[in-house]
């Protein structure tokens, strides 16, 4: 199972990765703008902020404090610090061994409760979670004409060389 999570976190990178190519093509404003909900600013800096937080669980920390989306002020501190975070998943994911995946792993949230979970469950949250604020933001682009394209598991693995199969 271990070599599919890898697998999720590099496609989960690689659609990260056209979301932000597209956010720099955006306006200050267009970036900041909260119409109808979050701004796609607050919506990606709660998404690496999330991806964060749970890897610093998997380390054995529990921060009881979220960052803050002005933190961000333009997409490049945003993708700065996105680097990073993903330098330091693929850093964990790359020292994990097959049998921690099923240990339950606990933490505390930020409302001070203890959770525990097998590690193998909150890995796939995480990339999961990713996927459902992507797509919100992937829908806010499109509407201001600038589409991610297609953001699916198996588009990732046509662009790293899928195998088409001619009939």
């Amino acid at each position: 199972m271990l070599d599919e999570i890898r697998d999720f976190y590099a496609f989960s990178a690689w659609a990260n990765t056209r979301i932000l190519d597209r956010v720099e093509r955006l306006n200050q404003e267009q970036f900041l703008a909260a119409e109808g909900g979050e701004s796609i600013r607050n919506t990606l800096a709660h998404t690496v902020g999330a991806q964060w937080l749970w890897l610093q669980r998997w380390l054995g920390n529990s921060p009881r404090q979220f960052w803050h989306a002005e933190e961000f002020p333009d997409v490049a501190s945003l993708r700065q610090r996105w680097d990073e975070v993903e330098r330091e998943s693929n850093g964990y994911l790359a020292r994990l061994q097959e049998e921690e995946l099923a240990k339950p792993l606990s933490y505390v949230n930020m409302r001070g409760e203890r959770w525990a979970y097998p590690l193998w469950q909150q890995l796939l949250h995480q990339v999961n979670h990713a996927t459902q604020h992507r797509s919100e933001v992937a829908l806010r682009l499109t509407e201001l004409g600038q589409s991610p394209g297609d953001l699916d598991y198996l588009r990732y693995h046509d662009a790293r060389g899928g195998t088409r199969v001619e009939e």
